[in-house]
Parts: C-alpha cells; structure tokens; sequence
C-alpha cells in the first residue's frame, strides 16, 4: 500500500513538495520556468518544453495561406515569454494579428507503452496546433490550460514537430484583460501579450489514467470529498486515496472506479488528526491517488494536497471556518515589467505574496486575470486568501448603434469555468467573480450582457456550490441572487467616503451608478457586502506631481498626506461592523498606473510598515455582531 512519509508531508507544508522533478537540461542551457506547472495534480514523469522555439509574426494573419505552418520560420523567441515582452527576446510591442511557433522535440524513449499529452497552460487567444503535419488542439481563451493526446501521431522513442498558430486580433469581444487595444498604454490598459505565455510540457500517461481530481472540503463532518474522473474507464479498476500530514498517513479510501464516470469517494479525519486550513495556520494534507486494477497493480498514480476549510455565509457576514475573518484584500494585476503577465521566475510568484502580507494584507483579488497555478499552490502553503476572478475586459462596443457598451459572448462562459474547473480544489480561493464593472444602460429590455451574466453566475454556482459568487464586482449587479453584493468607490476624502459608505446599516448600501444618478443594479437584498476597490491614491516620488503617469483623484502633497488619506479610508472600511472586507487598489504600480504600494520593480515606495499598522488593527466586523454558535 502507498504510504505517506514525514518528509513528504512537511515537503508540502514548507513548500517544496511541488518543487520541479530535475529537466534533462541542467545548467546554463535549463529552460526558463523550469519548475512544475500543475502543482496540485502532479506526476514524477514530464518534459519541460520552454526554451528556444522557432517564431515568426504574422501581422496579417495570411501565415497559413503563405505556408507557414510547413516552413522553418524567421526567427526565434523564448518560452514562456510573450513576444512583447524583454525576456522573450523578441520585445515587439505593435499589433500582431496571429503569431507562429515551431520547434521540434524528441519524445523520450522511456515512456514506451504510455500515450504522450502535450499541455499548453496558456496561450493568447485562439489556438491551432499541429504535430507532425496533424492538427490535434484548437482552443479559444487566452488565461486556461488545454491538451493535445498525441497518440497516433508522436510515440516515445519519436520527432514530435509541434507547431503553434495563435491569432490574438484587437477587434470584436474577446476576453482581453487589461490588455490595450489601441497601440499605447494608457490609464489602466496596458501592453498586450500575444501566443505563448505559460509553460508547455509533456507528460506520458497509461491508456487508462487519472485526470484530474476535484476536493471538496467537508469542515462540518471533517472530511474531503474526492471526484476522480478517469480517461479510458474500463471494468475491474479501482481508485485509491492516501491523505497524510506531518505524522504520516492519517486514512485511506479506496472505491470501484467501474461503476461511475467519475468515482467518488471520502476521506474521514479522525477528530485527533483535523486541523484546518486558515490565514493564521495554513495547514495543507498531501494526497496520493492511485489507479489499480484487479490484481491490485498500480497503473497509475499521481500527488496532490488539500486544505480543511470552510466558506459561508451568515446575514452580512462571510465566515472562514465559521469564523468572522476581515479580508483585507489588495488588487492584484499580476503584471512584471520584463515578462508582462508571465512572471520571471518562481521566486517573483512568491515575493508578490509575501510583499502583500508585509502591507497587512491577508488577500488579493487577482484582477482581469486569471494567474497561473503556481501563484494559487504559494497562496495555499501561506495561507493568502484569494478571490478569482476572470480577464472579461476585452467586449466593449463603441458607436451609436450599441445597444449596451458590453455584449460578451457565449465564449467567456466556456473560458470562464475551464479556470474555475482548474482552481475549484485551492484552498486559498474564498470567492469567484467572473466579471468586472460591467455596465447596463438600458432598463427597459434584456441584453446579451444581462444573459452572459446570468449565465456565468449560474453556471459558477453549479459547477462549485462550496464558495460565495459575486456576479459582477462593481457598477452594475444583474442577478437578484447574487451571494455578494459590493461597489467601487475612488471618493478619495475620507468623510465624504464615510458619508458615501454610512447606508449599509440600514440596508441601503453605495450603490455604482450613472452619471445621471441612474442605477444600473438589481436591489441590494442584505446580501455580504463590501467595498471591492477603492483607495487607488496616486502617488508617484520620481515624478512632478500631475505629470504622464496616473492614479485616481488630487495627489496627495506629501507622503505625510498619502499615509493620512490611506489610514482614513482603510478605517472608514475597517470601522464598519457590517462591512466583511475591502479591497485596495492596489499592490503594485503597473507601467503608468502609479498608485500601487510597491513599485512596479517590486521596489519599496511607501513607509509600508506604517501601511500595515493601519490594517492590522481588529476590524468592527471581526469583534461585533453575532457569532455562529
């Protein structure tokens, strides 16, 4: 029987356990990015593919037409990096319509007698690949993961030509983030990144095989429920789960795996061996499945975690293990100035956390962008809560003729629950939102915003009923039953923000609306409520006061004056027995958006100890109101 071992369980607490299994290359010629992409779904067997690959712009997108997918192309970039960015060694910042990558890789010999998948964790936007002249992927959506079996066309011991078409265009809706569709930046738009800008890998795996598996928490009856769909099922086949921590293993399940399409089965923690998963102590089981056949053979296996915690809802309060926890969030834009949404290396993933604690922080909003996983494994071991949400920016229609400033299509609800798919079974993630200030002029019929709306609410509670779904943070609220109601406000005196924020005790919170005093929003109905963004205080010491770069309202006129109107906003939040959380804007700068605590190099900025003595006070929320139990 597969058993866990002390140094394994504290591997996963101390955070290397996902560390990368060692790449064929070492030293100088390793290949950028080099540690493990999947970190809660692991395998000790893979090929990591970034590194050097042919490229070639096709600013036109006529490169299929011109037989690019068959010739060698004109130059060359370096993956994981976008080619807008330095450390692609590309750094071409104009407008691409579609790119094209080439490179051929050798199938290692060793993995004979198992079928190869090729994993692109993310590639902007609309994807062709081909291997060996075959075309095994297309995917649309620029932030999920996605796979091509190459059975059939690449076996072990094989040349795999791979060869990668991606179109990225400015025009129509497309889920783009804060990516600019115009050349410059500007406000809070920013560099576009185009093709290629997470990891690429292979793995080997048997005919019959694990996917993926999703753990549900169960705090109340101190359990992790486990669905484990399997690729090929056939009669006879079981699955096992072996849950450890620091003293070894702690239970074992094991389930007919032929009975269902994805076997269920539950792992109860003996009451002397719970311990939950929180911001204070962010405590993580290993987990090691197991696919055995008849004859008790394991023909398949893969490592996991998980964390026991608990989201939920009581009148205006959201609870953490059924506890009052203040999430003091700070937007996060996940932007590097070398590797624009790629982070450069494993390290800068973590500085980023450990940068937003050291503020007071116990959170983010990952913002207009969903973050590659190992940003989500580091949250997980330091205990850093986080909201998901989804890069919907990217579908507003200007022109006489739009009947409403955003029409999203059918296509950001599929892209939005292959993420929630893929980070269902995080611990640190307390909230989804799939979409971000969007905006509904019209009052007098249904648009297509009001259907993607719903549509992607519903879809987010059906797919994960354990977590809270906000339906659009900020400005206009369409779903009646959204589980979290909040508002954006950049009012930046602290009074005039008391007075804006003072309603929500008897019901009647700051609501975003038009500029003709309109409101855009379905009746707030004493859902959790908090204020999602706010703060954004400009403040930029290498430049004159009023100059290129930008925040929101008056400059402050000293860095005395930044830390009095930062500590009178975060205490108009933080004074509020009703309010559960806030969100600042925001962590870091972002090219010319200036208002961040850090600088954009990470740099110091502020007195960030006194930025963190104005947070860590107890919030009303935290001492007053009722308790469960």
């Amino acid at each position: 029987m597969t058993r866990v071992t002390h140094a394994t369980a504290r591997a996963i607490t101390e955070g290397s356990l996902m560390q990368t299994p060692t790449p064929p290359e070492s030293g100088p010629s390793a290949p950028p990015r080099p540690e493990y992409p999947r970190p809660q779904f692991a395998r000790p067997d893979w090929l990591c593919l970034n590194g050097s690959w042919g490229f070639e712009i096709d600013r036109a997108d006529s490169g299929l037409e011109r037989g690019l997918r068959d010739a060698d192309l004109a130059g060359t970039i370096t993956v994981p990096f976008c080619p807008e960015s330095e450390l692609s060694g590309v750094g071409d910042t104009d407008f691409m319509e579609a790119v094209w990558y080439r490179r051929t890789v050798r199938v290692p010999q060793a993995w004979a007698g198992r079928r190869v998948l090729l994993h692109f964790q993310a590639v902007d936007h609309d994807t062709t690949v081909w291997v060996n002249g075959v075309e095994v992927a297309r995917h649309r959506g620029g932030f999920t993961p996605f796979t091509a079996d190459l059975g059939g066309v690449a076996e072990p011991g094989e040349d795999a030509v791979v060869v990668v078409r991606a179109r990225d265009t400015r025009h129509g809706p497309q889920a783009r983030g804060k990516q600019a569709t115009w050349y410059a930046n500007s406000g809070c738009h920013y560099t576009r990144t185009t093709g290629i800008w997470q990891t690429v890998w292979m793995e080997p795996v048997p005919e019959t095989h694990l996917r993926r598996p999703r753990i549900t928490p169960d705090l109340a009856n101190g359990a992790f429920h486990l669905r484990l769909p399997l690729s090929g099922p056939r009669s006879g086949l079981r699955v096992r789960a072996v849950l450890g921590d620091g003293d070894g293993e702690v239970v074992t399940a094991e389930v007919r795996a032929d009975l269902d399409t994805a076997p269920q089965l539950t792992l109860a923690i003996p009451e002397e061996r719970r311990r939950t998963w929180s911001p204070r102590d962010p405590h993580l089981y290993t987990l090691h499945l197991a696919l055995v056949d008849a004859e008790g053979t394991v023909l398949d296996r893969a490592e996991s975690y998980a964390g026991l915690r608990s989201v939920s809802i009581e009148g205006k309060a959201v609870l953490i293990n059924g506890e009052r926890v203040f999430q003091r969030l700070v937007l996060d834009q996940g932007y590097y100035p070398d590797g624009l949404m790629t982070a450069p290396d494993e390290a800068a993933l973590v500085r980023d956390i450990e940068l937003g604690l050291r503020a007071g922080f116990n959170g983010a909003r990952l913002h207009q962008k969903v973050f590659e996983e190992r940003f989500l494994y580091h949250a997980d071991r330091l205990g850093y809560l986080v909201w998901g949400e989804f890069g919907d920016w990217g579908c507003a229609i200007d022109g006489p003729a739009a009947l409403d400033n955003q029409r999203p299509d059918a296509s950001y609800v599929a892209q939005w629950l292959e993420a929630v798919e893929r980070d269902y079974s995080h611990p640190s993630i307390v909230g989804w939102c799939p979409l971000n200030e969007t905006f509904q002029r019209l009052h007098d019929r249904t648009t297509a915003l009001d259907d993607v709306t719903r549509a992607m609410f519903l879809a987010t509670k059906a797919l994960d009923p354990s977590r809270p779904v906000v339906d659009a943070s900020g400005y206009a609220h369409r779903v009646p039953e959204t589980d979290v109601y909040d508002s954006h406000s950049y009012e930046q005196d602290p009074e005039a923000f008391r007075k804006q924020m003072s309603g929500l005790a008897q019901d009647d919170p700051y609501v975003n609306g038009g500029d003709d005093g309109g409101t855009w929003s379905v009746p707030y109905r004493g859902q959790p409520y908090f204020c999602s963004e706010f703060g954004g205080i400009r403040w930029d010491p290498d430049t004159d006061r009023g100059g290129a770069s930008w925040g929101y309202g008056d400059d402050p006129r000293s860095l005395e004056e930044f830390h009095v109107r930062f500590e009178g906003l975060t205490g108009v939040l933080l004074d509020d027995p009703h309010m559960f959380g806030y969100c600042y804007t925001q962590l870091t700068d972002v090219f010319q958006e200036r208002n961040g605590v850090y600088r954009f190099d990470r740099g110091e900025k502020l007195d960030t100890d006194r930025i963190a003595a104005a947070q860590r006070r107890t919030a009303a929320f935290e001492k007053d109101g009722p308790r469960p139990g």
